[in-house]
C-alpha cells in the first residue's frame, strides 16, 4: 500500500510559485523560437494564479496541457524543455498525495526543463535549489529519492533531489 504524503493547499500554492519562477526563467527560449506561440506563458500565467490564490479549475488544466502541446510541435530542444517547463508548473497545482517516485518527478520538472532549456547552466541549478522554499523542500524529503541517471536529464533530475535535502 502505498504511504499519503501529507499535502496541504499551502504547500501546493508555495510548490506551484516556485515551479513558475523556475519555468519562468527559460520562457525566453520557447519564445524566440516561436514568438506568436502564447501557450507556455499562459501555462505561466494560470500557475502564478494559483499561487495567489486562485481556485485548481479546468482552466489551469487545459493551460498545462496546452503548453504540453507547444512543446511537442516546438521541433527544437531547448524550446521544447522551456515549454515542457511551463506545463509541469501549471501541473504542479495538481500534485496527488502519494508517497511514489513519480511524485518526486512531478515537483522537480519545473525547474529540471527550464535548466535543460538553457543548457544545463549551473548557476541555474544552483539558483532553483537556493529558491525553492521550506514547504518545496519539506515535500522532497518525504518522498523516496531520486536514483542517478545515465541521461542528461536524469542528472539534472538528481542534481536537484539531492540539492534540496540538504
Amino acid at each position: 500500500m502505498t504511504s499519503a504524503l501529507p499535502l496541504t493547499p499551502d504547500d501546493l500554492r508555495q510548490l506551484a510559485r516556485w515551479a513558475e519562477a523556475c519555468a519562468a526563467r527559460a520562457l525566453r527560449v520557447f519564445e524566440a523560437y516561436r514568438p506568436d506561440d502564447p501557450r507556455p506563458r499562459e501555462a505561466l500565467a494560470a500557475a502564478l494564479a494559483f499561487a495567489d490564490g486562485a481556485e485548481r479549475t479546468g482552466t489551469l488544466r487545459k493551460a498545462a496541457w496546452a503548453a504540453q502541446a507547444a512543446a511537442r510541435e516546438a521541433n527544437d530542444p531547448n524550446a521544447t524543455a522551456a515549454a515542457r517547463a511551463a506545463s509541469a508548473a501549471a501541473g504542479s497545482a495538481y500534485l496527488h498525495p502519494i508517497v511514489t517516485p513519480h511524485q518526486l518527478n512531478h515537483i522537480l520538472a519545473p525547474a529540471a526543463y527550464a535548466v535543460q532549456a538553457l543548457g544545463g547552466d549551473e548557476a541555474e541549478i544552483d539558483r532553483a535549489i537556493a529558491d525553492a522554499p521550506p514547504a518545496v523542500r519539506k515535500l522532497v524529503a518525504q518522498l523516496p529519492p531520486r536514483a542517478s541517471s545515465r541521461t542528461t536529464l536524469g542528472r539534472l533530475f538528481h542534481r536537484l533531489d539531492t540539492g534540496l535535502r540538504r
